[in-house]
């Protein structure tokens, strides 16, 4: 499953790393942020909640506009 996150407060390439490491921690997701759009793009598992990743996101100092479930191959 693709997922796409709309994130703000991310303006640097260590926002970006620290956004990443926070996702790509948890077990069964695969994350790249794009700074210039300001979002992250997740290729995750079944049963990984919203919410989780928008924990992870949040605890990594930045906010998550908006959840976005998108068909297609990962890129």
């Amino acid at each position: 499953m693709k997922k796409v996150l709309k994130i703000e407060g991310m303006t640097c390439g260590h926002c970006k790393a620290r956004v990443e490491k926070a996702l790509n921690e948890i077990p069964g997701v695969s994350a790249k942020v794009n700074l210039a759009k300001k979002e992250a793009v997740l290729k995750i598992d079944e049963g990984i909640s919203d919410q989780r990743l928008i924990d992870a996101v949040q605890e990594a100092g930045y906010k998550v506009l908006s959840v976005e479930e998108k068909k297609g191959i990962f890129g």
